[in-house]
């Protein structure tokens, strides 16, 4: 099983493709329909997108 995706895991990306492969929904399987799926990991992505601004904007100060 896949580990959860955390905003502290937005420091391990480097570009797009590292977002993909990162932001995995561990709990898949189990969802309703896979429009849910889609919705968390849409809702992942934006959480560590958000993230990895924060810490640019830091670094940046």
């Amino acid at each position: 099983m896949p580990k959860r995706t955390y905003e502290n895991s937005a420091i391990n990306v480097s570009d797009a493709a590292d977002l993909e492969i990162l932001v995995t929904d561990k709990r898949e399987h189990w969802r309703a329909s896979s429009s849910k799926v889609n919705q968390r990991q849409r809702r992942y992505k934006k959480r560590i997108t958000k993230q990895l601004l924060w810490i640019n904007n830091e670094e940046k100060w």
